[in-house]
This record gives C-alpha cells, sequence and structure tokens, in this order.
C-alpha cells in the first residue's frame, strides 16, 4: 500500500537524521561480487553511530507498538495452527502460512527448501504411583521415546539427582525405572536450563546401559503448577532404547518425600508413543535484496516447529514472527541496508535439527557471502542484548551498534557461543554467528509445556525484540567492512 503522508514525513525526518538518503546509507560504494573483507578490522560506516542508531530504534519502537503486527503475527500462528510438531499437519501448515506471509511482506525468491523430518507422535500416555497409595501423577513422554508394551510396565523407583550419581549406583539400578530428580532455577541467563538439560538428554541411555527399564525426570521448569514439561532425548547407538518421561516438579517431590521416609515406591508407566518413517517438511527462505550488494546475506533465523503439547508461543513462535516483522519494519521505513537480509524459518529445531543442518549443506557454496547469522529462540522475554562469536574485534563492534539500544535495554553484549541450535551449523564456514538475548527468568514457566499460549506473551517486550533484531540486521548489513570470520575451531 502507498505510504501515508504522516508516515512519508515520519520517514524522511528519520533518515535525515541518520544522515541518509530515503533507500540510501552513507560510506563507499563496492564492487559487486566480491566476497566480503575477511578479518578486517571493524569500523562503523556513517549512520551507524550510537546516536543514528538510537534514532532508528526509537522510530521502529514507535511503528510497531503502535501497528502490533508481530503480536498480530503470532496470534495467527498460535490460535489458527497451534503446535507443530515436524511431521504433523500443523507443521506443514505454519510452512505454508510463512511462506505465503514473507511473500506478501514483498520478499523475493521466497521458496520452501526440502528437509525430510523425524516423525514422532505422543499418542496415549498413563503414569500412575501404584505403591505405597495409588495416585495417577502427571507426566508427558519425552520427545523420540520408545513405548513400553501396550499393558504398561511397573517398576521400583530408584532417585538420582546426576549423571555421576546414577554411574556411582552401579546394579543397583537394573530392573528398576531411574528417576532423575534435581531441580532448575529461574534466572535471566537460562543457566539453569543448561545445567540440568543434560539429565533428560542422556540420561535414558545411561540408565539403559545399567539395566534400567525406564526413566522418569522432574520437569526442566521454573513454575510450581504441577504443568509437566517435554523435550527431546537422544538415544546413544550402544544402549537399549527404553521409554522416557518428564514429572510435574509436585509429582517429582511427591515421589522423593516418599522415598526419603523409606518407602518402596512403584510407578506404573504406559506410553503409546511411537516414530514412523521421516516425512516431508522445508525451511522457508525469504530475501529482502540488499541495494548494493545484494550477493552478500545477513541471515535472520527462528523455528518454526513447536512441541506438540501447546501452542509454541514463546518457543519458537515469538521468535518466527521477531524475524519476520524485523524485515518488514526496515521495508515499511524505506530503511533498505546495502547486503540482503535473509529470513530462514527453520523446520525441526526440536527433534532433529534437519533444517538446520539441511540449511548448512544446501547453502555451502554461497556461505562465504554469509556476512553473518543471528538467531531469535529465548522466547518474548525483555530484549536484554546479543551473544557474539566471530573473530577479533567483533564484540567492541556489536557493542558498539548496541549503544543505540539503550532506550529498550538491550545493550549487554557476551562474546562466545554459536548464537544458537540452527545456525551454529554455519560455524564451521565461519560465519559471525549473534543470538538475541531476551530475558529468561519466566521463559521456563512454560516452555515445552501445555502453557506455552498466548496469553503469556507480553505485547510490549515482544515489539522491543523485534526492534532490537531489526536494528542490529541492519546494523551488520550495512557495516563496512563486515564483522571478522571466525577461525577454525581445533
Amino acid at each position: 500500500m502507498p505510504s501515508s503522508p504522516a508516515r512519508r514525513a515520519a520517514t524522511l525526518a528519520l533518515v535525515l537524521t541518520l544522515g541518509l538518503a530515503p533507500g540510501a546509507a552513507a560510506g563507499p560504494k563496492k564492487t559487486r561480487g566480491s566476497a566480503p573483507e575477511a578479518n578486517a578490522t571493524p569500523a562503523p560506516a556513517a549512520g551507524l553511530e550510537p546516536a543514528a542508531l538510537r534514532a532508528m530504534a526509537e522510530r521502529l519502537r514507535t511503528e510497531e507498538r503502535s501497528t502490533q503486527g508481530a503480536y498480530e503475527r503470532l496470534a495467527w500462528l498460535c490460535d489458527r495452527i497451534g503446535p507443530r510438531l515436524s511431521g504433523s499437519p500443523q507443521a506443514a501448515a505454519a510452512v505454508g502460512w510463512a511462506a505465503a506471509a514473507l511473500r506478501k511482506d514483498g520478499l523475493k525468491d521466497v521458496r520452501q527448501e526440502p528437509v525430510m523430518v523425524p516423525h514422532w507422535i505422543r499418542g496415549d500416555e498413563e503414569i500412575t504411583l501404584v505403591t505405597p497409595v495409588t495416585r495417577p501423577l502427571e507426566g508427558l513422554a519425552l520427545g523420540m521415546s520408545v513405548p513400553t508394551p501396550p499393558e504398561g510396565l511397573i517398576g521400583e523407583i530408584i532417585e538420582v539427582d546426576s549423571l555421576d550419581a546414577l554411574k556411582a549406583l552401579g546394579d543397583k539400578v537394573r530392573g528398576r525405572i531411574v528417576l532423575f530428580n534435581a531441580a532448575m532455577w529461574r534466572d535471566p541467563d537460562g543457566e539453569g536450563y543448561g545445567h540440568i538439560s543434560p539429565l533428560r538428554h542422556a540420561g535414558p541411555s545411561a540408565a539403559a546401559r545399567q539395566g534400567a527399564v525406564a526413566t522418569l525426570i522432574r520437569s526442566l521448569g521454573t513454575l510450581d503448577a504441577r504443568l509437566p514439561h517435554t523435550g527431546t532425548l537422544s538415544y546413544e547407538e550402544d544402549a537399549p532404547k527404553i521409554p522416557a518421561a518428564a514429572l510435574s516438579t509436585e509429582d517429582a517431590l511427591h515421589l522423593h518425600r516418599l522415598l526419603q521416609a523409606g518407602e518402596t515406591v512403584r510407578v506404573r508407566m504406559r506410553l503409546d508413543c511411537r516414530t514412523l518413517a521421516d516425512a516431508p517438511s522445508a525451511n522457508v527462505v525469504g530475501d529482502w535484496r540488499g541495494r548494493e550488494r545484494p550477493e552478500e546475506i545477513v541471515l535472520l533465523g527462528a523455528h518454526l516447529d513447536s512441541w506438540d503439547v501447546g501452542a509454541g508461543a514463546h518457543d519458537d513462535g515469538a521468535g518466527v514472527v521477531m524475524v519476520m516483522e524485523a524485515i518488514h519494519l526496515l521495508k515499511s521505513l524505506d530503511l533498505h541496508p546495502r547486503r540482503t537480509l535473509r529470513a530462514v524459518l527453520y523446520m525441526n529445531e526440536e527433534n532433529g535439527t534437519r533444517g538446520g543442518k539441511g540449511y548448512a549443506a544446501d547453502h555451502a557454496e554461497e556461505l562465504p557471502l554469509h556476512v553473518a547469522a543471528i538467531e531469535s529462540d529465548r522466547g518474548a522475554g525483555p530484549p536484554l542484548g546479543f551473544s557474539v562469536a566471530a573473530g577479533p574485534g567483533a564484540t567492541d563492534t556489536v557493542r558498539g551498534f548496541a549503544r543505540g539500544l539503550d532506550a529498550i535495554g538491550a545493550t549487554a553484549i557476551t562474546e562466545g557461543g554459536d548464537g544458537g541450535v540452527d545456525i551454529s551449523r554455519l560455524r564451521a564456514a565461519g560465519v559471525p554467528l549473534l543470538g538475541l538475548k531476551s530475558d529468561m527468568s519466566g521463559y521456563f514457566d512454560w516452555h515445552h509445556s501445555r502453557g506455552d499460549t498466548l496469553d503469556k506473551i507480553d505485547r510490549a517486550t515482544l515489539a522491543d525484540g523485534v526492534v532490537a533484531l531489526a536494528v542490529m540486521a541492519y546494523a551488520l548489513a550495512e557495516n563496512d567492512p563486515p564483522l571478522p570470520r571466525l577461525p577454525p575451531r581445533p
């Protein structure tokens, strides 16, 4: 639609503040077709000083909080499509919706890049305490778990709080159900999840090697609301595959108290989950081609899939709509960077990472021209800043850009990491990797649970996340020379 006089006036005021002409940016022009300079000393171009980026951020923030574009997209994704586990009809619907939305936004060469994904189905599930009392327990099968026998299984509970504690039990585990009972803690960076999640990933195979018949894990969550949280496990080839499920915090603590009282505790598990043949799906990719160096790319990524028990609002619907809306906002204000901004909405981050692997493989020849990649997969809490994994001097350059985001508090820049699960596959090609850091203090209340629904999203902080992503993507796409590339890992 043509812009209104008010919008045109606001855009003109903004670009004059930035020292740019509409649709252009200051700085020397580069010859097309050449690869970006590797490991050059970063230096901000005109228009990328903190004051200029601050003016841009304020205009973007005003626009996004007014239009609520990201929230409206997320409402459609959550309320009309809902849970989007890889291989499901809802995942296919999300791919179609995203591609259509990017085309409507005016992105070019919007395509669905095929990828085969795991197809796991939850089925019916029932977990019951049978000794010393009978009581139903709130639980969810872990993603990719094998089923129990059709009639279920009954096992005596043995409790541990770490993989080391499990190993120390030796043969005492044989024939029992192992309960991994370790508490998550609440913090802005989600460190508790990183500390406890190996129990979920590696616990079932570790327990199976010692003869366990099944495992249970206290949910990786921070809200006491008898709300179980699922998540994927990773079976090892050298271990039997045994059923695995998560329990609500309250039920795990109930079992713990009974064990501490000296009781023999038995639980019945019946899981009807199963893995079908891999299913066809796709990553959704679309480009807003750069005005001057369109062959060079700044990638903005998030994952379309979600677990099957909630609507995937925080994980990662919020990231998806932030990526889409960040590019749309820049386009609507005619802030057209010299390099291409590419939206990549990955499939299958949750239980296989086939989308991330597929994109890296399919675009291997093009990766030397990816000057940066940013991932958004930490929910819709207030944006705090970015993590940076790149060559020498890159962190200081990004810190300078982030000074333009002080009004929304997104100025914290940390060095290290891989940006996110999906873009981490680009590290081998030296692509600088950034992750949008959001405050995760409340994220694990709902993560991977039935509670991850639209009503948990704060509109204002979602809008601020869009702004942080848009400003950083613009700066990275405009900056010359680009960020120094990552050195090869030892």
